[in-house]
């Protein structure tokens, strides 16, 4: 049969886990087709937690014990865990189970169905219908709970999960081997651990599933949960969400495009002292500069949208002639847009004064709203026309 582990990490949790085992074992009687056991990884606690789990393995070969040399904290503890359960016990599936009986033991059954149905990764859910969370918590808690996991959904923009914080969890070796390379920041190590590790496991696209839970607060020890995680939670959450929007392709195109706009600008500039300047030609030579620059301004955007924006997709060499001439019309595209909403605002609504700006005395009129409406819907066809022709997505 294969291996499911509990993973329980402790410090200090000599009375609790001298109750928390035997509740396991005998709720394991439950499970059906898979091996159960447990791991207790110990931060060598002051009150020797680990020597009341040794006494226990001897009486029960599903328990296992970890000792740390030094306190790891939570996120430590539970890769140390998922390392040695996953490698020495030979185990398919690990659980995240808190030795305090927040967590619902009798929903572990539960939790390996879902397993047996496919799931990748099950979560113990207090936010769904079934869970809840303890009634007599004070409003602050409360308010940490409910309002910094719905801060966490929002600025990660994935509403799916209702409980990003829980630490109740069934994990599948796949989903470890999968995300344990991606861990290499020290925020990740504390309570962060939870958010972070789902966080790249939804981004991988596992299948999750959720279970209802009653959250228990605990009646031995004391909570281990501070202001650090306050803040390194915020501080994780917000460097996804600024690397999200860096890496973003929308955020690389307007960014090339602005840079093309300076070369475009600076281009201008330079050409136009170089042309000849007589009198008759002041037109030509201006004309020319412009045509030239716009040129130059289209090689940048191509090249950087090339080499970034789309570098998922990049061009091969003998592919760039062609696609340079189809990048070159659909620039011209955008400008025939922006001079077509120009020509009919100015024939149909009029050049009007709409407002003066103060402190610069600047007159903003119709023609520079059809200016920008042209600019804003030029960028919506130059963002289609480049990813659905240019670069056009590999099947």
């Amino acid at each position: 049969m294969q291996k499911a582990i509990v993973i329980i990490p402790t410090y200090n949790e000599r009375e609790n886990i001298q109750k928390v085992i035997p509740l396991l074992l005998e709720i394991f009687k439950k499970v059906k087709n898979w091996e159960m056991g447990i791991l207790v990884v110990d931060d060598t606690s002051p009150d020797k937690t680990y020597e009341e789990v040794q006494e226990l393995t001897k009486l029960h070969k599903e328990v296992h014990l970890l000792v740390n040399s030094k306190k790891a904290g939570l996120g430590g503890a539970y890769l140390k865990g998922m390392e040695y359960a996953f490698g020495e016990l030979k185990s398919e599936v690990i659980f995240q189970f808190d030795a305090d009986l927040s967590h619902d033991y009798t929903k572990i059954p539960e939790f390996m169905k879902e397993i047996d149905n496919g799931a990748d990764l099950v979560l113990g859910s207090r936010y769904i219908k079934g869970g809840g969370i303890p009634a007599n918590w004070g409003l602050d808690r409360k308010f940490l709970s409910i309002v910094g996991n719905l801060v966490i959904t929002t600025v990660l923009t994935n509403f799916k999960i209702k409980d990003w914080t829980t630490g109740f969890r069934a994990v599948r070796k796949k989903v470890y081997d999968k995300v344990r390379p991606l861990i290499n920041d020290e925020r990740f190590m504390g309570y962060t651990f939870q958010i972070g590790f789902l966080n790249n496991a939804v981004r991988a696209g596992f299948k999750i599933k959720e279970v209802p839970f009653v959250f228990v607060d605990r009646t031995i020890g004391e909570s281990k949960l501070g202001a650090e995680y306050i803040k390194n939670t915020l501080l994780y959450i917000l460097k996804v969400r600024i690397k999200d929007m860096l890496n973003s392709r929308i955020f690389k195109f307007a960014f090339v495009g602005g840079v093309g706009t300076f070369v475009q600008l600076v281009s201008l500039s330079i050409i136009r002292n170089l042309l000849p300047t007589f009198q008759l030609l002041v037109f030509t030579n201006f004309l020319v500069a412009t045509l030239l620059s716009i040129e130059l301004a289209i090689m940048s955007n191509f090249a950087l949208n090339n080499l970034w924006t789309f570098s998922d997709r990049k061009l091969k060499k003998s592919q760039i002639p062609t696609k340079f001439l189809q990048f070159n019309l659909a620039s011209a595209g955008s400008i025939l847009i922006q001079l077509t909403i120009n020509s009919l605002g100015e024939t149909f609504i009029g050049l009007k004064s709409l407002f003066v700006l103060p402190f610069i005395n600047f007159n903003v009129d119709t023609g520079i709203v059809f200016a920008m409406s042209g600019i804003v819907i030029g960028l919506f066809w130059n963002f289609f026309a480049y990813n659905k022709f240019i670069w056009k997505k590999k099947n």
